[in-house]
């Protein structure tokens, strides 16, 4: 009854808002309509957003250097609806005892967070052995843009995509000639920021490459962190139909558990983080696709004596075909192999012992149809069938419809599965070890709206969602002995709100509003959060406002269960002094907010930075 009842609230609200659209239409028809955004990660080759079902959020390049924020995912878990990161300090995740980073989704990301994939330019970025991506090798100076679906996209995407994919699309140099950009931030707890990076473009040829730095000494002891990270790409236009391009990042960075409020500051860690991808895109008239070599790597070192390497590789090959008018039909196979090996380099009295040294593959094939109906109509459909060396075969369907109904109003929906593979640690590591797991599953239903208003200065989306889930990997007592089984289900109930409006070239604002039902509470997923920005332009002077309110987040569940509820206001101000030169004052949480987000872990209150940004 409560799911019927939500629903057709809902669709109360579809029907006005469509009502209201129709006259607006009418009173506008010679207004100049705008080029709505292009993405890619919805079906892997370029569409319009509004043909895609599935609800994807951009952010893009503008949004990302208005926060002036190192790390990226911060800034994603603002401006994204029903998405949520933890976070421990003023800067840098860590990923020892206390750590954060965990992503989650509408509710559903999984500690370690397994269940949402991160993709870097198309291709899959987490860690071989545990399954989880790397928070802190994200950094926000090489992004051009983010795209992010929430929900399911398995079919295109396989494991870990489950709850939802992040795709982090890296900047590349655009116009012949070259530039370059370099940044030096200084503030509270000696937080120190550095980056500079720069492209060059000739002819058929371009490369940019980028250098970050950021250290603190922590808002507590022993909550100290240091990160430093290189980029690299170079592409090459080999003739009107085929471009190939390589990149490379590394990141190495430190950092030390500072442990729960009034007790011991826990493992240290040294991490590094690589990865490589070699891609050929084609285009002709009617087909394009790609052909992708990826490979990431890593080593972790934890003062515990916990030592692991670790690597993810694989090859992503996709091509679509425009047979006819309307018509696109994507093919695409996959191949991936995760694994590495895990040890203790000081138990048996300093001669080590060895957890795990496995690698598992996984093979994949899919299809996606989109076709177009009466102008209006685009219905899409699409298949995968994964084969994994462990548990053996899992097929993904999915389908869903975008109509627009006017040419301000865009009405979507979809049915879709999504699954995550258990992770080596899962299958073979440790005492809750179980090689007869299976894929945790689930199924997401979801409708929305996209409105535009007054000749397209004002966006509104509405999207509600009901995602369920079942075959979890949880830990159960057989006996005296913990193990991992397929147990544990969800029910996730939700609503979504993105806003966007610019009364005039100098004033814009964003909001957003998310609210979640769950059977069960989950850790890093408020009920309720909500997001307002506002950004003002006159002459060189910049400033932005922006409120972050968040209910009833858990940090702890179970008997012992507690939610927190605050709210953090943020601020920036720059003046542009030339082309060249322009100087910021950021301060964060203003309003001095005793909070938490991980359990036993306090916050920071009032912290400001102080910047400089050159341009060539």
């Amino acid at each position: 009854m409560k799911t019927l009842k939500f629903y057709k609230i809902f669709t109360i609200l579809l029907i006005n808002l469509g009502s209201f659209s129709f006259l607006n239409a009418q009173s506008s028809l010679k207004d100049t309509i705008k080029i709505y955004e292009v993405i890619v990660t919805g079906t892997k080759v370029a569409v319009s957003r509004n043909n895609v079902p599935l609800t994807v959020t951009v952010i893009n390049e503008e949004e990302i250097e208005e926060s002036s924020e190192s790390s990226l995912l911060p800034v994603l878990s603002a401006r994204v609806p029903g998405m949520f990161v933890t976070e421990r300090g003023i800067t840098g995740f860590g990923v020892a005892t206390g750590s954060a980073g965990q992503i989650s989704i509408r509710g559903i990301g999984g500690s370690p967070n397994t269940q949402v994939l991160v993709l870097l330019n198309g291709n899959p970025q987490y860690m071989g052995i545990f399954g989880h991506p790397l928070p802190d090798a994200y950094v926000a100076s090489d992004v051009e843009r983010v795209e992010v679906i929430h929900g399911p996209a398995s079919t295109l995407y396989g494991s870990n995509a489950m709850g939802g994919v992040i795709n982090i699309i890296t900047k590349k140099q655009q116009k012949d000639g070259y530039n370059a950009n370099a940044r030096i931030m200084h503030g509270s707890y000696n937080t120190q920021k550095y980056m500079v990076n720069g492209g060059y473009k000739k002819k058929k040829f371009n490369v940019f490459a980028g250098i970050n730095h950021d250290q603190t000494d922590g808002h507590r002891d022993s909550s100290d962190f240091s990160i430093t990270d290189g980029y690299f790409r170079i592409g090459y236009e080999i003739n009107n139909h085929f471009k190939s391009s390589f990149d490379f990042s590394l990141s190495q960075f430190e950092a030390t558990d500072p442990g729960p409020e009034g007790g011991n500051a826990g493992n240290s860690i040294d991490i590094t983080r690589g990865m490589g991808a070699f891609v050929i895109n084609n285009k002709f008239d009617n087909i394009s696709g790609s052909l992708r070599l990826f490979y990431n790597f890593g080593e972790h070192n934890i003062s515990d004596g916990f030592h692991s390497t670790d690597n993810n590789h694989g090859i992503i090959l996709y091509e679509a075909f425009n047979l006819f008018t309307g018509n696109t039909i994507t093919l695409g196979l996959d191949y991936k192999n995760y694994g590495g090996k895990a040890e203790n380099t000081f138990a048996m009295n300093g001669n080590g012992i060895v957890f795990s040294d496995t690698s598992i593959y996984e093979l994949g094939g899919y299809f996606l149809l989109q076709q177009r109906i009466f102008s209006k109509l685009i219905l899409n459909a699409g298949f995968r069938l994964t084969h994994n060396q462990v548990f053996g075969n899992e097929p993904v369907p999915s389908v869903g419809f975008a109509y627009n109904a006017t040419t301000k109003t865009i009405i979507k929906g979809s049915v879709s599965k999504g699954f995550r593979s258990p992770t080596i640690r899962e299958l073979f590591m440790w005492a809750p070890a179980n090689n007869n797991l299976l894929p945790e599953r689930m199924m997401q239903y979801e409708t929305s709206v996209n409105q535009y208003f007054f000749k397209d200065k004002l966006s509104v989306e509405i999207t509600a969602f009901k995602a369920e889930g079942d075959n979890l990997i949880k830990i159960v007592m057989e006996g005296n002995q913990p193990k991992y089984v397929n147990t544990g289900k969800f029910s996730n109930l939700g609503l979504e709100f993105a806003i966007n409006y610019m009364p005039s070239e100098n004033l814009k604002f964003h909001s957003n509003y998310s609210y979640i039902s769950m059977d069960e509470p989950v850790i890093a997923t408020p009920e309720q959060q909500f997001f307002l920005d506002g950004t003002f332009n006159w002459n060189n002077i910049s400033f932005n406002l922006s409120l972050q309110s968040i209910v009833n987040l858990y940090i702890q569940t179970g008997q012992n269960s507690v939610k927190v509820s605050y709210n953090l206001l943020n601020m920036r101000t720059a003046y542009k002094i030339n082309k060249h030169f322009d100087v910021f004052v950021k301060g964060e949480n203003l309003l001095n907010t005793n909070y938490q987000i991980n359990y036993g872990y306090p916050m920071p209150g009032i912290i400001a930075f102080g910047g400089i940004n050159l341009h060539f």
